[in-house]
């Protein structure tokens, strides 16, 4: 197998969606969704469960025939080739391995379903695992491996043939958090060092956010907004988005020409409203609002009451209770030197920068 990033990125292929449309009775899976995935990119498929992440993902492994739209790998129209045939690798949330078989049986089936001589298989097998850290447990059956290591033969099992594609359905969601957040970074330095176009699923944010070149928000069938990880939270497009992204508190605003208001007071944006009127949300995220003491520095400033501190480890969060009755949170870590926490009762003063100060429409947006 070829490690060299010039030369995987060389045989990676752009994938084309085009007005995919999925239905089940009178349930719509996807809602005439189109994407195009760049030669060599990590995107994220991210939403939550009944979304239609899953389904959009069967359709590009020819799992699921859409309705109607196409689906293209490089020039190539794929919509109608059955999986066998598309050549792409898959890396299932419940692995799939052959209990009955070593790891090196597993890992090279693929290779002898395409009819590769023995001997290259051998040599094919020991290079993909040791990329994946597990040179010396070929012959291990798979009862004899950690949830960790079963990952690592299933994602050597799916880029063993060299396939230009890689397609991955939540293969870390049976693993501890603590592994979890290792598998992460291993998969996306193995996606580094192979270049292959790769497509995964997930429900978890944070996984998204840490691993992907791009995120594609996906809710009812519809993408709700892409781009990159630090756009997709920094700049959220709507409520939705706001949400379901990391953790935020959502604070009712006036729109009126352009510049947004809370109780007659203006705010400072990091940006404009999207729309110029009516009422919208200010996404307010625990990490970027401060405890006042003193002067404001120019800051959106908001007054409430202390309601309740909760101890995280890294971490404490102080819940405030807003005059209107919306409840938001700020964060501070364990080191900060920053003003100590203040008890239940006490009035305190919030500042939230204009940078980070962001306003979305109350409607979802498809």
């Amino acid at each position: 197998m070829s490690t060299a990033a010039g030369k995987a990125s060389a045989i990676s292929l752009p994938i084309s969606i085009r007005n995919v449309t999925k239905t089940y009775g009178s349930f719509t899976a996807l809602d005439n969704v189109s994407l195009e995935i760049a030669s060599g990119e990590f995107i994220t498929l991210l939403g939550p469960s009944g979304s239609g992440k899953t389904t959009l993902l069967m359709v590009l492994a020819g799992f699921i025939r859409p309705d109607s739209g196409e689906v293209g790998f490089g020039d190539r129209d794929v919509s109608l080739v059955p999986p066998h045939k598309r050549d792409v690798g898959m890396v299932f949330q419940n692995y799939a391995l052959f209990p009955h078989m070593t790891v090196a049986a597993n890992v090279g089936y693929p290779l002898r379903l395409r009819k590769v001589a023995k001997g290259e298989i051998a040599d094919r097998v020991q290079k993909v695992l040791e990329l994946v850290q597990l040179g010396q447990h070929g012959g291990r059956t798979i009862d004899q491996l950690s949830g960790g290591q079963r990952q690592r033969v299933a994602l050597a099992r799916a880029i063993v043939f060299e396939p230009r594609i890689l397609l991955m359905d939540e293969p870390l969601s049976a693993l501890d958090k603590k592994l979890r957040e290792e598998m992460q970074i291993e998969v996306r330095h193995l996606h580094q060092r192979l270049g292959m176009t790769t497509v995964y699923v997930t429900h978890d944010q944070r996984e998204a956010l840490t691993m992907s070149d791009r995120v594609a928000v996906i809710d009812r069938g519809c993408f709700h907004q892409i781009g990159r990880p630090r756009d997709v939270y920094e700049r959220p497009e709507s409520r939705f988005i706001a949400e379901f992204i990391g953790e935020s508190h959502l604070v009712a605003v006036s729109v009126q020409g352009g510049t947004a208001r809370y109780r007659d007071r203006p705010l400072q944006l990091a940006e404009p409203p999207r729309h110029p009127s009516g009422q919208q949300y200010l996404v307010m995220r625990p990490e970027k609002l401060r405890l006042l003491t003193g002067g404001d520095d120019g800051l959106n400033v908001f007054e409430g009451t202390a309601r309740e501190v909760v101890y995280q480890g890294e971490s404490s969060l102080l819940y405030v209770d807003l005059p209107d009755g919306v409840e938001v949170a700020i964060r501070q870590p364990a080191t900060s030197v920053g003003p100590a926490l203040p008890g239940p009762g006490t009035p305190v003063r919030l500042g939230l920068p204009a940078g980070d100060a962001m306003v979305v429409p109350g409607e979802r947006t498809a």
